[in-house]
């Protein structure tokens, strides 16, 4: 229990602190913060007779989306609200909220998104052009609701917003790792409640083909190992989202990442088969064959299907990583680039993409893809989705082309928040015109699935892309990290009313760890670490498949380890104003992890699968030992010798290495308390 409070304790201190550190004005915890809000006067109090009306022409999805937002505020506060099922026949001009809404909302590129609300101490007024922006309004109400010893309330406000880009978006990866229909259920449920807009759906890789397809079945029936969605599950998918003002972006990767597609049809790929299932990862050499016809007449049939079956008006064909090799070994395939004067596979490429243009055009779709797909001369219907960088995305809108960026929101590497917020997809010192920089629509976080199951994915998913959608939503200027801490914080909890497992997923694989009930030990090592970053877990060595297993500690860490952030935030304060309050923190944190692997020893003899972290609860303790020295060195104000300064400087940075493919977090903050001690002076 008194590590429980301990912890507690400090994290509550620390949100008081953050809060009563914010400017004069309304301490809010709205993420994405709103493009306007002014303080009022008062509150409005929640009781049990709150009631909500809909009045104007709105579609029928807001009345959905006004029950979903009633029962989770009923769930959230207990207060047993009267009504059930929002409908038409809610207009009562009396209804604590008064929601207004001019015309239906379409789920399309540029639909109008803002609202206006206004909260006083006697109503709550949401006023929008489309229900779509209704619904993103009614998610800022989830978020303002307080509490005190007095119960729930509003603060008064006044609210005008409206999203800065309309290509808000998340990619979810469902063919490395199969992602049944809940998952997608519930992560379009949390991309709703911080106003992302765009599912992004990677339906086809080289390990698996996900969509079932009447016109061409061996696709589905041998590429997916029997693990696919219907076409009603599709559709089901689909109006799921339209209820929630997201649209849905399918994609299917061609000509390379197709091994799936040739394992019921090998004729199309440019070597002989046969093929199977890839299961491993990276990028592999099976390609479509650019040259046959028949490669285009089977993409012809696929598409005209696939077009009925998605009504966005994109169709996304990937385009990338395409390495060239079953091209330059197909003594045909090089025939035909001579004769029709294809000097490289880079050519090449470009003529299938024009082919696939064609095909996609017929159908009513416009083209996406990634850079790749970009060639001098290629028509400007096509947007482009850059994953390497800023600098082909400044181009390409520079060319005229629409363009959203994804390099920086790759969230399967595992990269703090921090570091993902602060990348700008149009930032204040871009070298744009004005008009140039309207042709970049916005961003999407990418959740590629090699190390993510249906378990793990929404602990690597949420709670970043929570940050991540407030850089599409919120004005340029809204950047301070400190505060974004805080408020991601508050809505991580939040995120789990909406069925989202990544808080409560952590403790459970921890159970399975550990074989039993009792993870303090585990539990207060893992709280430190985080996953190797970027895609340093596929390297030397590498023993993973698609089967996995995904249930290890690097597994179960999370991307941004709070304990070890809130550790270097106290660390920082420490060092710039020291006090005996926060020297007391640090002390029983240190000492705390010092002593715990004598502890996490005991586990491990009932835990042989972590024996590959035995070190680093070791290099744990180790360090926190330095740690307390340090501490020591600084309250009596002692200057430490140049030997132990020395050794220990070797120390932490032996101890900074990656071990069990995981990295220790509060390095950096024990490494501070080091240089501070060692800076002392009798």
């Amino acid at each position: 229990m008194k590590k429980t409070f301990s912890f507690f304790v400090f994290s509550c201190l620390l949100l008081i602190q953050a809060v009563y550190s914010q400017p004069t004005g309304l301490v809010h915890h709205l993420m994405p913060v709103p493009a306007r809000m002014e303080k009022g006067n008062g509150r409005f109090t929640l009781t049990q007779e709150f009631t909500l009306a809909i009045k104007g022409k709105p579609h029928q999805r807001i009345y959905g989306g006004a029950t979903r937002m009633l029962r989770r505020l009923d769930g959230r506060t207990g207060l047993f609200f009267s009504q059930a099922y929002i409908t038409s026949n809610n207009t009562d001009a009396s209804a604590s909220l008064q929601i207004t809404v001019d015309r239906p909302g379409k789920v399309i590129l540029n639909e109008d998104e803002s609202y206006t609300l206004t909260v006083t101490s006697e109503k709550i007024k949401l006023t929008a052009t489309t229900d779509i922006g209704a619904l993103r309004g009614l998610e800022t109400i989830l978020q303002l609701v307080g509490r005190d010893e007095n119960g729930y309330y509003l603060p008064a406000v006044t609210i005008q917003d409206a999203p800065r880009f309309p290509w808000r978006g998340l990619l979810i990866d469902a063919a490395r790792h199969f992602m049944p229909i809940e998952v997608i259920k519930r992560n379009l449920d949390g991309m709703a409640a911080v106003k992302l807009n765009v599912l992004h759906w990677h339906l086809t890789d080289d390990q698996g083909f996900r969509v079932e397809t009447n016109s061409l079945p061996k696709l589905h029936e041998l590429g997916s190992d029997g693990q696919y969605y219907t076409q009603e599950q599709i559709k089901e998918i689909i109006q799921y989202a339209d209820s929630r003002g997201i649209r849905v972006v399918p994609e299917f990767d061609v000509p390379g990442h197709a091994t799936s597609w040739f394992v019921g049809y090998p004729e199309l790929a440019s070597a002989p088969g046969p093929y199977t299932i890839e299961r491993k990862f990276g990028i592999k050499n099976p390609t479509f064959d650019p040259t046959k016809e028949e490669t285009y007449t089977f993409l012809d049939t696929f598409i005209k299907e696939m077009a009925a079956l998605f009504p966005d008006e994109y169709l996304h064909i990937g385009g990338d990583e395409n390495n060239g090799k079953q091209w330059k070994a197909n003594t045909q395939i090089q025939a035909f680039m001579k004769a029709n004067n294809l000097a490289s596979n880079h050519d090449l490429q470009t003529h299938f993409i024009e082919r696939a243009l064609k095909i996609v055009t017929r159908y009513n779709k416009k083209m996406m893809g990634w850079d790749e797909i970009w060639q001098p001369g290629i028509t400007k219907s096509i947007m482009i989705q850059s994953w390497r960088g800023k600098k082909s995305l400044f181009e390409a809108a520079r060319k005229g082309y629409t363009a959203i960026l994804s390099n920086g929101y790759y969230i399967d590497l595992a990269w703090s928040t921090s570091r993902h917020y602060l990348i700008d997809p149009v930032p204040a010192d871009a070298d744009l015109t004005d008009e140039q920089k309207k042709n970049i629509l916005g961003g999407e976080a990418a959740m590629w699935s090699e190390l993510a199951t249906e378990e793990t994915i929404d602990s690597r998913i949420w709670p970043r892309t929570a940050a991540i959608a407030e850089r599409f939503w919120s004005p340029g200027s809204v950047k301070d990290v400190e505060d974004m801490y805080r408020r991601l914080d508050i809505i991580s909890l939040q995120l789990e009313e909406v069925g989202l497992l990544h808080e409560k997923n952590y403790e459970m694989m921890l159970r399975r760890l550990a074989g039993c009930r009792d993870i303090t030990s585990l539990k207060t090592l893992v709280d430190v670490l985080e996953p190797v970053e970027d895609y340093k877990r596929h390297g030397k060595g590498n023993i993973l498949t698609s089967f996995g297993p995904y249930t290890l500690v690097p597994d179960a860490a999370n991307p941004d380890a709070a304990v070890a952030r809130k550790f270097r935030f106290l660390t920082d304060q420490y060092i710039s104003s020291p006090n005996e309050a926060a020297a007391k923190e640090l002390t029983y944190w240190l000492t705390l992890w010092k002593n715990n692997h004598a502890a996490f020893q005991q586990t491990l003899k009932q835990a042989p699968i972590l024996k590959d972290v035995a070190p680093l609860s070791q290099t744990l303790s180790a360090m926190s030992e330095i740690g307390l020295q340090a501490m020591e060195h600084i309250r009596t104000g002692k200057t430490p010798s140049a030997s132990w300064v020395e050794t220990t400087k070797k120390q932490l940075e032996e101890a900074k290495k990656p071990q069990a493919k995981c990295e220790l977090k509060v390095v950096e903050g024990i490494e501070k308390l080091v240089q501070k001690a060692a800076k002392a002076t009798t």
